[in-house]
């Protein structure tokens, strides 16, 4: 399909650049895909939404301070690197600015040489893959050093940088947030859990494959990158009870779902994979159910994901009553429930 179908104006206003003071307080779009009804909530009503026959499951994954601001250890040029997937201990795949002048062999240093990372591989696209050199643990390393990489259409200040992650996340790895889950409070997942309905936690660290841009004009032309994912075997088991019940699967943002459908054929398998699928529509789901998502960018590979699980005239129909009732869009906005 054309680039253009998935194309909507927004109002810069409506584009949410900080997180609401109460994370369940944010408003809730209801649809029903099967009657078409539309209802406007609040997400602590969420709960009245989901019933004993559902099944949430949710990304777990925590982001870390992954963009770092250094140097070329040579020539004192700056340099800013986005860590976008770690392929294995100590080589990380990252974004870089300006990637030209990064070549095999370049070191960045970081924080006066407490980090370094030797280039090893260009890749195209601005990436470049990275050898870290530093002494003690790397996390710990790169909370002294790093900050959270919040989207660019985000201008202000985050205060509170525990806002842009969910009160759930629990495995390090992500690039991005799963912005879906920053709704949650724990008070309201107990409220779900009291009522019935059983959660399951899957991992997939959020990389470059969830927020780049789509910059060709035929969409079945877009490149999507791999990101990493585990399903743990507890949650592989739930998972296909759950499927041999007949649960509904409520997948929560478009990482949970891209999670669940790449792993699932005829059943779900636990272990660690990379996954680089691109839904869109003509895509028959397989596992997922229902969707808790935010309100997405123009012409993005996520707002082609949930009009392929709903329609796309009726998505940007959705959307264009949510503009009219001033829906807060992106990251740190409100959400929409396509049950």
């Amino acid at each position: 399909m054309k680039i253009e179908l998935f194309d909507f104006n927004l109002p810069d206003e409506l584009i949410a650049q900080h997180p609401m003071e109460k994370r369940d307080h944010s408003r809730l779009f209801v649809i029903d895909r099967k009657t078409d009804e539309r209802r406007h909530k609040h997400f602590y009503d969420i709960v009245d939404e989901l019933t004993e026959n559902d099944v949430l499951v949710m990304n777990n994954t925590k982001v870390i301070p992954a963009r770092l601001i250094g140097e070329k250890e040579d020539t004192k040029a700056g340099i800013e690197v986005l860590l976008l997937k770690e392929i294995k201990p100590g080589v990380w795949e990252a974004l870089t600015k300006p990637a030209k002048r990064i070549k095999v062999g370049t070191v960045v240093s970081f924080g006066n040489g407490l980090l370094k990372m030797q280039c090893i591989e260009e890749r195209e696209e601005g990436i470049r893959v990275y050898q870290a050199i530093y002494e003690g643990i790397f996390l710990e390393v790169l909370d002294k050093l790093g900050t959270m990489p919040l989207p660019p259409y985000i201008t202000e200040k985050l205060t509170d940088q525990s806002r842009y992650q969910t009160v759930y996340a629990a495995n390090p790895g992500s690039a991005a947030a799963p912005t879906a889950g920053l709704h949650f409070t724990k008070e309201l997942l107990q409220k779900i859990k009291e009522k019935g309905v059983e959660i399951i936690e899957v991992t997939l660290h959020v990389g470059l494959g969830t927020f780049r841009p789509v910059q060709v004009d035929d969409t079945n032309q877009h490149h999507m990158h791999n990101e990493s994912y585990e399903i743990t075997e507890y949650a592989a088991e739930r998972l296909n009870l759950a499927v041999k019940n007949k649960k509904n699967i409520v997948a929560v943002g478009t990482t949970s779902v891209r999670t669940l459908e790449s792993n699932y054929h005829n059943g779900f398998t636990a272990g660690h994979f990379d996954t680089a699928i691109f839904i869109h529509p003509g895509y028959k789901f397989k596992a997922v159910g229902s969707i808790i998502t935010n309100f997405h960018l123009p012409k993005s590979t996520l707002i082609m994901l949930i009009s392929a699980f709903y329609d796309r005239e009726k998505i940007l129909d959705c959307y264009r009553e949510a503009i009219e009732k001033n829906y807060r869009f992106f990251s740190f906005g409100d959400s929409m429930f396509l049950k």
